[in-house]
């Protein structure tokens, strides 16, 4: 599993490990990973280190330090390394006295260059500007993981520069620019190709918009003691595999589960016919549909048990799906909520749901809005909740007292905080999760932004639900099989949300082969 950090824990565990160590090794200790990052792309992409132009954007922090131990440890092997100072009377002392023992250079940040033009077709660059569109590489050790909001303006030239200039930027922790903490992006940031971050993961780092400016990210191990919870956590393969529910000896359909889609409508139908295609394909044993797409639902699925008299004559199931394609019919949507069985609330029923009725429930609940049903929810406009979506997905928990699977280009699931009932041990109890971690998806393709998608997830997290899943465990099982589902179905190519739900099975047997 990877897991992601808050920058007063990461503070917290760098001063107490620094305590017992010499002065500044820890800071020697990053920057030999982040030498030897850079040395590999330089050997792939240059064939050699000796003789690279290598140029280290360095701010006034321990970020800056970072950078300038590691462009000394460059220059050694015979790149040539020039470091601009943003804040040269506050440049890192020690670090800088190395990168010029080794052979580098400096040069500071003037007025010219922060008035520069960044076009690559002028002739005008002064020493710092040009010299970042002549490197091979840039560093970016301009702001350390304590930063707030974009970039300053004498810095933006040079990210612009080093943007534009054909180089491969490697970001020190973090792109400068981004908030650690939210993966908020609150003015300029400086993208990079390559983020080595050290001792863990920061939130920033897997949440968009921020995750974008990372590029691929590449985590040195420094030695921190950090804390058993994480604050974000991203499960992969071989934690998925440990979800999944696997039928036993003795099992039958109504043994693995049970669940219940009351879903479509006469101009929807289609929403009902792809999440009972999600469900079937989810671990449970049976899928029972009620609602006005019973023909269109059993012409396509033989096996699914219709009913047309609504969720409360249904028959009995250990979870529910409502509200894909219901329209404006809110009595599904109340049936359902009074059950004594975990439900997944999504699309229309979301509009629907009574939120004191939500908030009543004592059985697990699991909403799955996208950015715009969660804005409204929120009451404020859908870019608030694409620009900070980690705020976004916890507020909605507590609000609630759901767990939320807030959908986009980073699919998270938070629950609604410590205390919401949890689970067993094994992760399967009857609560809306065992951790307080948001849980961040690390799979998933752009070609998932297709009608009917998130009616496919819905139905494949409400079968996990009925097998006994948590609410937190089946929402983020569910996102990361959907999300490689879609890779699957895609492979490059536009993919419709059926395509989706037939590559479910490839992807359970992919995560269960490891």
């Amino acid at each position: 599993m990877r897991t992601a950090y808050s920058v007063e824990t990461v503070r917290a565990a760098e001063r107490d490990l620094m305590a017992r160590l010499p002065e500044g090794a820890l800071m020697r200790r990053a920057a030999a990973g982040l030498a030897a990052a850079c040395a590999d792309l330089l050997g792939r992409g240059y064939g050699r280190v000796y003789g690279s132009r290598v140029v280290l954007l360095v701010g006034s922090g321990d970020n800056g330090g970072d950078a300038l131990y590691a462009g000394a440890g460059l220059a050694r092997r015979g790149a040539g390394v020039t470091a601009v100072l943003l804040t040269p009377e506050r440049a890192h002392a020690a670090g800088l006295a190395a990168l010029r023992r080794a052979g580098g250079r400096t040069v500071e940040i003037t007025d010219a260059d922060a008035d520069a033009d960044a076009d690559l077709g002028t002739d005008a660059g002064t020493a710092a500007v040009a010299a970042v569109r002549r490197a091979d590489l840039v560093m970016d050790g301009i702001v350390g993981i304590g930063g707030t909001g974009g970039l300053r303006p004498e810095a933006v030239p040079l990210a612009e520069a080093a943007e534009r200039s054909g180089a491969t930027v490697v970001a020190v922790d973090l792109p400068s620019g981004v908030d650690a903490d939210t993966g908020e992006v609150r003015g300029t940031a400086l993208r990079a190709d390559l983020t080595v971050t050290f001792g863990t993961h920061k939130p920033g780092l897997l949440v968009d918009p921020a995750r974008e400016y990372a590029g691929s990210v590449r985590l040195v191990g420094i030695g921190l003691d950090l804390p058993a919870e994480p604050e974000l956590e991203a499960l992969q393969h071989a934690d998925v595999a440990r979800l999944l529910p696997v039928p036993g000896a003795e099992s039958d359909k109504y043994r693995r589960g049970v669940v219940g889609i009351a879903a479509g409508s006469a101009r929807y139908p289609g929403a009902a016919v792809l999440a009972v295609a999600g469900a079937l394909r989810g671990g449970a044993g049976a899928v029972r549909y009620a609602g006005p797409a019973a023909r269109d639902v059993i012409a396509r699925f033989p096996e699914t048990l219709v009913s047309d008299r609504g969720p409360k004559h249904a028959g009995r199931v250990q979870a529910w799906v409502v509200g894909p394609g219901i329209g404006d019919d809110a009595g599904p949507v109340a049936e359902v909520l009074v059950a004594d069985v975990p439900v997944l609330i999504d699309a229309d029923g979301l509009r629907l749901a009574d939120a004191s009725a939500v908030r009543a429930r004592r059985a697990p609940t699991l909403m799955t809005p996208h950015a715009g049903e969660a804005a409204a929810l929120l009451g404020v406009e859908r870019e608030e909740v694409e620009a900070g979506r980690l705020a976004a997905a916890r507020e909605l928990a507590g609000r609630y007292g759901a767990t939320v699977l807030l959908k986009g280009s980073t699919t998270l699931v938070a629950g609604p905080g410590a205390g919401d009932g949890g689970g067993n041990e094994d992760g399967k109890g009857n609560g809306n999760g065992n951790g307080t971690a948001v849980r961040v998806n690390p799979t998933g393709t752009s070609w998932l932004a297709t009608a009917g998608s998130g009616d496919v997830l819905s139905g494949l997290a409400g079968s996990l639900l009925a097998a006994g899943l948590s609410a937190r465990d089946a929402g983020s099982v569910a996102a990361y099989l959907h999300g490689l589902a879609g890779r699957h179905a895609a492979d490059g190519a536009p993919v419709g949300a059926h395509d989706v739900a037939e590559a479910v099975p490839g992807a359970w047997r992919d995560v269960m082969r490891g």
